[in-house]
């Protein structure tokens, strides 16, 4: 990470497993892992199994929730880059995060994306009566 100076508060996009999200740094332990406040969703979690990807023959296809608000991970150093701009409500990040997810799979006419798709709806109607 080229000149930037992570620092306890520091505001920071990260990736955890497969979602990303707006944050703010609690802890650094380098050289590989912050432990991340999560303020916002940028990107909806994959359904399904992650070391399986695609696949609909795994023993358990998991439905994947994004975590919640001000909930801490530990992401890879390598994911956490600087955070500039306006972070949004969590809420109106996690729907609009979600609504991206399902938009982008609603072409794909694969096992997996129906399979997907039906997690992605059951997440729907839970996340919005938050």
């Amino acid at each position: 990470m080229p000149d930037i100076t992570l620092t306890p508060g520091t505001l920071v996009t990260a990736s955890y497993k497969s979602g990303e999200y707006i944050g703010e740094i609690v802890e650094l332990y380098p050289p590989r892992v912050a432990v991340v406040k999560i303020l916002a969703v940028q990107k909806h979690p994959a359904q399904g199994d992650l070391h399986h990807p695609f696949a609909t023959d795994v023993p358990l296809f998991h439905q994947r929730r994004a975590l919640s608000y001000q909930e801490k991970a530990s992401a890879p150093l390598a994911s956490v880059r600087l955070h500039t701009g306006e972070v949004p409500g969590y809420k109106e990040s996690l729907l609009a995060a979600l609504d991206a997810e399902i938009h982008t799979l609603q072409n794909d006419d694969s096992e997996w994306a129906k399979r997907a798709l039906s997690e992605l709806h059951a997440l729907q109607n839970e996340y919005r009566t938050l």
